[in-house]
């Protein structure tokens, strides 16, 4: 419990509570002095380590005995409040950290030391080996999201602030080793793959209107508009299913096989056949950037983690209109003497 103040620190008399300003403070009746009671510093540490969990220490002592909870404690004279952090990293959890960001301050008040500002920082290892101190039962890392009860609310608070603030990091780093090794999880960008594959029809209008009017594709004008439009339709509606799984490898590659038979048949040199795929990617590329979709680092990386999607796709795409161009002679190929 806090001790109220009875006598004089400067002169030995007596203290006495008095109206100071807007609040009751203690006061010396005979010299005046006034002792302001102010709350008493906390420092907490958050680590993480690399699958994300954080570290906690099982309290030895009272209040909240055998309870878990953030490495943390008083902060002592002479010692800023990042050092007292790492004063107590150490000493409760045995490893050396280094300061990385402020996490959150909070307002306490306990019933043992009265009101307290607590301010939680993260923190990086920088060596050491987690063991308990002497505070400490047991020190331990937990999944940020399955961690045991903690002692302390403040606790609780910091570790929101802290996954707040790695939110979109992580996020990245999900979508990055998904795209690197697929699997069933989502990336981030199938929000804009979806997106794409609403708007087929505005896509496709626009990839038709350049395609028919390209200096790069003079022979498409003289194609079927309406066959031209099924085809660009079908590929950016079937779009996000191709570009998501490999079950639909051999549906997009008998596509872009029968695309190439198909203009080779019509006559088409296959430069304009690889200047249409161009435009197509061209449109789907420019679709999505419109969307407004650069307002934050997330976004950023959504769109980028698009593009290298859409270029892979578009290369496998290339080569089976590729191979479907070569795979029948020329319109006007003799055929060969038996």
């Amino acid at each position: 419990m806090p001790v109220n103040t009875r006598f004089c620190a400067q002169c030995g008399g007596p203290v006495t509570t008095q109206e100071v300003g807007d609040r009751p403070r203690d006061v010396c009746s005979v010299c005046g002095t006034v002792f302001y009671r102010n709350p008493l510093p906390v420092a907490a540490a958050v680590v993480l380590n690399d699958r994300r969990e954080v570290l906690l220490v099982k309290r030895r002592q009272e209040p909240h005995r055998g309870m878990w909870c953030l490495p943390i404690g008083f902060a002592e004279l002479g010692e800023t409040i990042a050092q007292a952090a790492g004063r107590e990293l150490k000493e409760e959890a045995g490893i050396d950290g280094q300061v990385v960001r402020l996490l959150d301050t909070d307002s306490h008040y306990s019933d043992h030391y009265g009101d307290l500002l607590i301010v939680t920082f993260e923190m990086t290892k920088l060596g050491g080996l987690e063991r308990p101190g002497d505070d400490a039962e047991a020190v331990a890392y937990f999944p940020l999201d399955a961690h045991p009860p903690l002692a302390f609310s403040s606790n609780d608070k910091a570790l929101a602030c802290c996954v707040r603030v790695h939110q979109d990091e992580w996020a990245i780093q999900d979508s990055f080793q998904q795209l690197e090794t697929p699997s069933a999880q989502a990336l981030l960008s199938d929000a804009l793959v979806t997106l794409i594959r609403d708007q087929a029809a505005e896509v496709t209008r626009a990839w038709l209107a350049d395609v028919r009017s390209n200096p790069s594709t003079p022979s498409y004008p003289g194609l079927d508009a309406a066959v031209l439009h099924d085809r660009g339709f079908t590929a950016l509606s079937q779009f996000g299913r191709w570009l998501r799984g490999n079950e639909a490898e051999d549906e997009v590659r008998a596509f872009y096989r029968a695309l190439g038979v198909e203009r080779r048949a019509d006559g088409i040199a296959f430069h304009e056949v690889v200047s249409s795929l161009s435009l197509l990617r061209k449109h789907v590329w420019l679709h999505a950037c419109r969307r407004d979709v650069w307002s934050t680092l997330l976004d950023v990386y959504r769109v980028l983690e698009l593009n290298r999607r859409i270029a892979l796709f578009f290369d496998k795409a290339l080569y089976d209109a590729a191979r479907g161009y070569e795979s029948c002679p020329p319109p006007d190929a003799s055929p060969h003497p038996s």
